[in-house]
């Protein structure tokens, strides 16, 4: 097998802590630091309602482990093989395995399974409701992407392009489909998307394919960013992020300049906006929130890509996906603090500093609360309170 080189962007921060309060930048950041915390009059209290440390989080290969929700129920795995169920409401404990195994993408659920990968390309799967082991496969290489599942398969994504469709009830190998990958790609695959028997998948050459989702069989492929530029930097395209779906179309962003809309059926494109993102896509009826990976934020109609905001003060921040919460777009970054920003015009509106080495992803919502989990290993329930 080819050696494949990873590329993981990694910042380091080193980023005073900031009351609140009056001005923009406290000094001018040079191209390419991050940008140092504007100072704001707060709006909103938040508070943290629980924290629950769930074992090690991530390494500094930044395996994507993140929370898993279901039903009132949180799975949360760590990279030395520690996995747990939580109650959503509380944070107590339904179950805990120490697997040891070199977890590295996931959970992914099914009906009635967790689904891990590991770093050594092998698939674990496990009852949801009490952590007894079902079966282990093996594919191609290791698993960032969380597996998906649906109609009895298991859809299972490798970092050397491979995808396996794999039994449910028994993880025997029904399909496979192989596509060849850039030498140089971001570190990170986008999980699978599945609907209506069909799996979606997001490439490395910024294309998403479409497969059949009982043989694998290939429907349709769109290129939503081309990998053109001087450089193999300058060619990075992968499409890493978060896909959703709303009614019939597919949103998916890339992190070489492109943000679209296709059509799931048959992988027309929509539309197209020029914003380059790694992390994907949030939607909440007809707004959607995109963090670029230069650190913007922002708010756009999922209907046609136009532009109702953009908030540019978390510029090399490390920012995770933007989510909605109640009137807020909140979003993570790098040294750990939550932003929260009026859905109406961007304006900060709070700060919650959870801690150093940011987050596994984007943040959870469920209800009232807002849910985190640290690449320190916690889980993080925090709430919004009355307005100040």
């Amino acid at each position: 097998m080819r050696t494949r080189f990873l590329l993981a962007l990694t910042l380091v921060l080193t980023l005073p802590a900031c009351s609140t309060i009056k001005g923009w930048f406290a000094s001018d950041p040079k191209p390419g630091d991050p940008a140092e915390l504007v100072e704001f009059e707060p709006t909103v209290d938040t508070d943290e309602v629980w924290k629950r440390d769930l074992g090690k989080g991530t390494d500094r290969r930044k395996q994507q482990l993140r929370p898993a929700f279901r039903d009132g129920t949180f799975w949360v795995a760590d990279y030395k093989g520690r996995l747990t169920s939580l109650d959503v409401a509380g944070g107590k404990e339904n179950w805990e395995l120490d697997t040891e195994l070199p977890f590295s993408g996931g959970p992914g659920l099914s009906e009635s399974l967790v689904i891990m990968g590991t770093e050594n390309g092998e698939i674990h799967a496990f009852e949801s409701a009490t952590g007894t082991p079902r079966w282990i496969a093996r594919v191609s290489s290791e698993v960032l992407a969380a597996p998906a599942a649906g109609d009895g398969v298991v859809v299972v994504r490798s970092i050397d392009g491979r995808v396996f469709g794999l039994d449910e009830n028994n993880g025997r190998r029904l399909w496979v489909y192989d596509r060849s990958v850039p030498l140089l790609t971001l570190r990170g695959n986008a999980n699978p998307v599945i609907r209506a028997g069909i799996a979606y998948l997001g490439y490395d050459g910024g294309e998403v394919v479409a497969l059949r989702l009982e043989d694998g069989a290939l429907l349709w492929e769109e290129p939503v960013a081309t990998r053109e530029g001087r450089t193999e930097l300058d060619r990075l395209a992968d499409v890493d992020g978060q896909m959703i779906f709303v009614a019939s179309d597919l949103l998916v962003s890339s992190y070489k300049n492109r943000l679209s809309s296709l059509a799931a059926d048959s992988g027309r494109l929509l539309w197209f906006k020029d914003i380059p993102s790694s992390t994907g896509v949030t939607v909440a009826r007809t707004n959607l929130a995109i963090s670029d990976r230069d650190g913007n934020v922002w708010l756009l109609d999922r209907r046609n890509g136009t532009t109702l905001w953009k908030q540019d003060a978390l510029s090399n921040r490390g920012l995770t996906r933007p989510v909605f919460y109640e009137d807020f777009v909140v979003v993570g970054d790098a040294d750990g603090y939550l932003h929260w920003m009026n859905v109406n015009d961007g304006l900060f509106a709070a700060r919650t500093k959870i801690g150093g080495k940011g987050f596994t992803g984007a943040p959870v919502v469920v209800g009232d609360t807002l849910y985190v989990y640290t690449r320190k290993g916690d889980l993080v329930a925090v709430q919004a309170g009355s307005a100040l």
